[in-house]
């Protein structure tokens, strides 16, 4: 974490010598949707469902944890869901890419390869994102879309808001870039449709509590799993190389019993073997999203630990009334039109 970042999380007033930036950003950012919201910027409306899964700090929240759990649960109440996401860091031979199993992390990006991995759901990769949604609409029989990402990304048109705050550090400061933390002005939070906070913390008004609960620590090359509680090692190397990884070394004391030395690494890290060499001879433990950035390196042995978002019954039941409305408006929209 650079100094900049750690004092918008600090108990301080915003560095008064950035404010002044901070208020041509917000301007820009602020003209920049209301450019959308008044049609004056195209914004591509897709045939089905668009629902975003963004945030608006800089750094981790939890988004992907959560993108799974839409995947798993609306998949079990008949959806096909369907996933795009910008591929941040990849080199993908063209674009749009559709992202497989088989896909390096270098050309689909880190954490969609581990979304498919995880999900089996249909994946495709653009910087713009209208491009991935109409590829992903065309190859796939898809009657739903998740954006990973993409809450400032207007282009994509949304029917669903998803906002994703981190409980621990909540907004920082309260100040836009690069004053704070924040991509957007806290306002916007009262224009989504759902709000989802990772974790006890700094409370957001009007949202959704999520529990990460651990469920398993799997081998890098998938051959074994061992429940959290009959995990026997109580010291590991971990390694993080996620926006906020602090909250991974915090779970693992907090809800598997284990005291880490922790080694953080920059978001989107490619890791070499040599980062990975430790003298102290002790197993070695990361996150998921870090075990598919490794999977290049063939002889390297060690754990990840499976995680799975936990959230209450009323969100969903709040997501399923609020997609069960926009199915219906659209099939009525489409009788109309016929």
């Amino acid at each position: 974490m650079s100094w900049l970042e750690a004092r918008w999380y600090q108990q301080r007033p915003a560095p008064f010598w950035l404010r002044p930036l901070e208020l041509l950003y917000r301007s820009i950012v602020i003209k920049k949707r209301s450019a959308f919201l008044s049609g004056d910027k195209p914004s591509y409306k897709a045939t089905v469902p668009v629902i975003i899964v963004g945030n608006i700090t800089v750094g981790g929240t939890g988004k992907t944890p959560v993108v799974l759990w839409l995947l798993e649960h609306l998949k079990a109440a008949g959806f096909k869901p369907g996933v795009v996401s910008r591929g941040y860091g990849a080199k993908a031979p063209s674009y749009p890419f559709v992202v497989t199993p088989d896909t390096l992390p270098s050309e689909g990006g880190d954490e969609p390869c581990m979304l498919v991995r995880r999900s089996g759901c249909p994946l495709v990769i653009d910087p713009d994102r209208p491009a991935a949604a109409r590829c992903l609409l065309e190859q796939f029989d898809c009657d739903l879309i998740i954006s990973d990402d993409g809450l400032q990304h207007y282009a994509l048109g949304r029917d669903i808001e998803l906002v994703v705050v981190d409980g621990r550090r909540g907004l920082g400061n309260g100040h836009c870039l690069p004053a704070g933390p924040l991509r957007e002005p806290a306002g916007r939070l009262a224009d989504v449709d759902f709000i989802i906070q990772n974790g006890v913390g700094k409370g957001v008004s009007n949202a959704f509590s999520m529990v990460l609960e651990p469920t398993a620590f799997v081998s890098l090359d998938g051959t074994k799993r061992v429940a959290v509680d009959q995990w026997q090692e109580k010291h590991v190397h971990a390694v993080a190389g996620i926006g906020n990884p602090a909250r991974f070394f915090d779970t693992l004391r907090s809800q598997a019993g284990i005291e880490p030395v922790e080694h953080p690494f920059a978001d989107h890290h490619p890791y070499k073997a040599e980062d990975l060499n430790f003298d102290q001879d002790l197993p070695l433990v990361m996150t998921e999203k870090d075990a598919v950035k490794v999977s290049h390196l063939k002889e390297l042995e060690g754990w990840y630990l499976e995680v799975s978002a936990r959230l209450p019954a009323e969100f969903e039941a709040a997501l399923l009334k609020k997609l069960e409305q926009i199915t219906h408006t659209v099939e009525s929209n489409g009788q109309e039109t016929d």
